[in-house]
């Protein structure tokens, strides 16, 4: 059985932040048995109706197939919206999507790097659009 792990990055090279309003993703392949395969599938740039800071679904959103996201930074709103939506979201500090997706796959992922001021922007912008 194989994971589909999508990731963020806006420039095809390095995990991108705010994966809300982020429309380009590296879409990878994973077989589940301990020491699998990871390939890269394909990359994926969205329409601004399909960037999940814009999606109301509606309609079968492209990265459905993916059962995880995998970003540099994520507001807590988005994370739960995700989650109920049959995502998990993972944060990181990793730059590197490809070793992201292995050493999340190995369980040993580095966490994401603090930001205090980041997060206070997501939940005074939450409180106003919720």
């Amino acid at each position: 059985m194989s994971l589909r792990i999508a990731v963020a990055s806006r420039d095809g090279r390095t995990i991108a932040g705010h994966i809300g309003k982020c429309a380009s993703w590296i879409i990878f392949e994973a077989e589940a048995e301990a020491g699998g395969e990871v390939r890269e599938l394909e990359r994926m740039t969205l329409t601004k109706h399909f960037v999940f800071h814009h999606y109301k679904g509606e309609i079968a959103h492209p990265l459905e197939a993916c059962s995880v996201v995998i970003g540099t930074s994520a507001g807590n709103s988005f994370v739960e919206k995700m989650q109920q939506r049959g995502f998990e979201v993972i944060l990181t500090a990793e730059a590197d999507p490809l070793s992201a997706v292995t050493d999340y796959l190995h369980q040993s992922l580095s966490p994401p790097r603090p930001r205090p001021i980041g997060e206070i922007i997501c939940k005074i912008r939450d409180a106003f659009s919720g």
